[in-house]
Parts: structure tokens; sequence; C-alpha cells
């Protein structure tokens, strides 16, 4: 039988305001446990939560960019369960009448056509505290510095049959969160939680499959792996004449296993009720407007300025642009040496290396944009080879100044001098007469190749520093004059 996976995503995004939804407590990551906890998110009697203006000016920002209608009202309910990271015994959040009500989001695949993704919804929710398990032999601690952290949980439609396109999607959106400022996006610190709800149904089956919801996944690569993990667990009990059980899973990405965590449960199941402490929230179409007004670019318009302004391909400007710190970064190289498509090569090539390599982000490089685009300058005006320029590049990495105080300090100008470099080509040849003899003898179409011989002795005597252009044209004349 053939079998159709669908998916839908629950996105909580947690929102960089710089206190809690409701209430004055700093919401700083890494932090003594227990010390940005007060007595409103702790719902301690006769205090009284007050909701936070700016969660709902992220929310509408958020809301905005995914062409979703803003509910102008909203509504904090109570869903009532118990956990231990929950004291309060509920969690304040939205379920009727949501901040951000339907929208969209269209991801490129891999063949290069779009998909349209519906957003269901995003409602704002303040996230529980924190269960501690490493330095607790048999128990576990609780940390409440989470405990009223602002979130949207963003509910897509189960609108993706791969999980190439949920990855796609959770990337776009992990890309508009950062552009549009309302997150940091430091999926390590918990900033992104994915939620992947999994079935799967005979090809050509309307009716939707039992679903399965894998909680808590902060990677993209582990995403994608948990998916066709769960696709393949899920059909081969299906195969095997058993039922798929409606329930919340845990994945393991270190150890690539899953476990069931807890039956799933359903809306009722949660008793639901309008927040008695919590007043509905009326917006108007004018503080909509002025936040529309204000959106920085988004990610979609960046890629498209791109493509027009720096006649990129689509492939390497929504590379560039995906990510606003990088699109900032490549356009100060751009700007500097006048020549996008060598300052894209760069960042794509090298920079995009060593970021990875250090396991860093380009908010850390230790090169700035605009010290790449003056390496790049000496490589266009000859100053350096290309293959010099990777030697520059690892000594700006390591902080020991711009491209040219390094290239003076360690005398790697390229040599141009002709003089220079027929002295060099001259006892090249000289030392290598069976090589010029053999080359001289074939034909046309092995001498581009066999010239790689001389070409490589002369760099080796210019200690790499030989111009290629020059001594190419030298060599020539003289192995074929």
């Amino acid at each position: 039988m053939e079998w159709e996976t669908v998916i839908g995503l629950e996105v909580h995004v947690q929102l960089a305001t710089n206190t809690k939804i409701f209430s004055g407590s700093s919401i700083a990551f890494g932090a003594e446990p227990n010390t940005q906890a007060c007595a409103i998110d702790l719902a301690m009697p006769g205090t009284l939560p007050v909701a936070n203006e700016q969660a709902f000016r992220f929310a509408t920002m958020f809301g905005l960019a995914v062409n979703a209608e803003i509910g102008k009202r909203s509504v904090f309910e109570r869903k009532n369960y118990f956990y231990p990271d929950l004291p309060k015994g509920y969690q304040t959040t939205q379920l009727e009448e949501p901040i951000v009500g339907p929208g969209h989001m269209d991801i490129q695949l891999a063949d290069g056509s779009e998909k349209r993704v519906r957003i269901h919804h995003a409602h704002l929710e303040e996230d529980a505290g924190k269960s501690l398990h490493e330095d607790y032999h048999g128990m576990s601690g609780i940390d409440l510095n989470r405990a009223g952290t602002p979130l949207i949980e963003v509910v897509t439609e189960p609108d993706m049959r791969t999980s190439e396109e949920a990855v796609a999607l959770a990337r776009k959106l992990h890309s508009l969160v950062i552009s549009l400022g309302i997150c940091d996006g430091e999926m390590s610190q918990g900033s992104m939680r994915f939620d992947v709800n999994i079935s799967v149904r005979p090809k050509g089956q309307k009716e939707l499959g039992t679903r399965t919801e894998t909680k808590n996944l902060n990677s993209f690569r582990f995403m994608e792996r948990c998916i066709h993990q769960e696709v393949e667990r899920q059909i081969e009990v299906l195969e095997d004449g058993g039922s798929i059980t409606q329930e919340t899973r845990l994945y393991d990405g270190d150890t690539h296993t899953a476990r069931a965590m807890r039956s799933k449960e359903e809306a009722n199941d949660y008793r639901y009720f309008p927040c008695p402490d919590l007043l509905p929230v009326i917006i108007d179409d004018d503080y909509i407007e002025a936040i529309r007004l204000q959106l920085p670019e988004l990610p979609d318009t960046r890629q498209k300025r791109f493509e027009d302004s720096y006649s990129l391909s689509h492939y390497d400007a929504g590379t560039l642009s995906a990510n606003a710190d990088t699109a900032a970064f490549f356009e100060q190289a751009a700007a500097k040496c006048d020549d996008a498509k060598l300052a894209a090569n760069w960042v794509m090539g090298e920079v995009s290396a060593r970021l990875n390599a250090d396991e860093t982000s380009i908010k850390d490089c230790t090169v700035t944009g605009e010290q790449l685009g003056g390496l790049i300058v000496r490589i266009k005006d000859q100053t350096i080879s290309n293959k010099i320029a990777k030697q520059v590049f690892e000594a700006m990495w390591k902080g020991e100044g711009d491209a040219d105080t390094i290239i003076e300090s360690k005398g790697l100008k390229q040599v141009s001098d002709s003089g220079a470099l027929e002295k060099m080509v001259d006892e090249v040849m000289d030392n290598s007469p069976q090589q010029v003899e053999n080359y001289r003898k074939a034909d046309d179409s092995k001498r581009p190749k066999m010239m790689g011989f001389f070409v490589g002795q002369v760099m080796k005597a210019s200690k790499g520093q030989a111009n290629p252009q020059q001594l190419n044209a030298i060599l020539k004349q003289k192995l074929e004059g």
C-alpha cells in the first residue's frame, strides 16, 4: 500500500520582551535558578497580573508578517492541568479568541517550486517553569525563572507532506521572527521549540489518520530525523494490523530514539475558561496600522531586492537574505568591494565554513563585513591571489588586523614583477629539462594539464605569491616560443 504523510507544526516562539508577560520579572537567559520569578508569576493570593503591551505588539508584528487577520479583541483563558513546573495549576493562554487569526507562509521546495502553508492561528501565552534532573540524583529540581515568559504559539494547518517541507517552514519561521526582532532565535536556549504532529493515511484517502505529537524539538536536523522515524514507525504498526495511539512523544536526538510520554489530551480535558483576572484586550485599526508601518524589511522582500539590486541568483539571494545579520554582513562587504558576486561567494564559502567550524554565529564573527570587503578589494586589484587571500582571511579571523595590515606585516604581496617572474620560470625550466621536452612534444590537448607542473613549481618557489595570470602568460611564451 502507498502511504501519505500528513504533518502540522506547533511552534513556540519566546518573545524578546524586556519583562514577563504578566509581571515585571526579567526573562534574561542564564540567571541562577529561581531568581527571576515574583509572586505574580506564581499567582500568589492577592496578586493580579498585568498584560505586557510589548508582547501584544510583537504578536501583531508576527501576524502582519504572515498575512494574518489580527484579532481586535483577544481573551486570555486558563488551561488547567497539573505539572511540577506549573505552580499555578493552570497556564494563562488564549483559545477561542487569539491575537493572530488565519494567515499563510510560502515555502520554497527543493525542485524550485513554492508551496503555501496555512497558519491556523497564533496565540499569546505564558511559558511554564523548567524541571531540572541532571544535578539531582533520584530527584528533580524546579527552576521557575522561565515561568511567565511570553510566547506566541504558532499553529499551522496539516498542509505539509514531507519532512523537507516541515523543515523548510521551520527555517522560514526562524528567519522571520529574527528579522522582525521579536525573538532571538536561539534554539539551544529554548527560544524556539517545535512540536510536530504526524499521521499517515493510505494515498488518496481524505480522512486524516490518528496523529501523534512529538514535542520540544530544538534542531532542524533532529526534526527531520524524528519525522522520518515516526512515519516509518506508524506505517510499520498499520501494516502489521495494529492501530496508532493518539499520544505525545519525546525524541532524543543524541540517541535517535523516541518514546511515548503520555496519551494525547483533547481541549476539553483542560477545562479552559476565561481568566477572571484579565480583561479582554481590545486593539483598533490605528494601532495595527502604526505597527504595520514600523515593520522591518522581511526575508522575502530582502531576497527579491538582492536578486534585483545585486543580480544574485535566486538561491544565493535566498541564502544570504534568510538571516538579517548575514544579510547585513554581506551588504557591508559588497559595498566596500563593489563586487556583490565575489562578496556573496566569500560569505557563503569561507565565512560560513569558519562559522560552522567554530560553532558560532555571524553575530559573533570576529571579522566584520567591511573588513571582508577590504580583503576582496586586494584580490581584485591583484595585490594578493585567491590562495593568499585565504591565508590572510585566517589571520583576520584570529584577530591579527585588517587585510592591508596582515599583507604588509607578513610580506604577502603578489609578485607581479615580470623580471622576477621570468627569472623564476627560467630556473624551473632549467631544473626540469625532461618535463620541458615532454611538454613541447605533446599535442595541444595534453598541454594544459602538463602546464600545471610548471605553475606548481613556480608557485612553490614564490611561496604562493606569483601573479597567476602573468605567470601563465610567461610560461606559455617560454615553453612554446
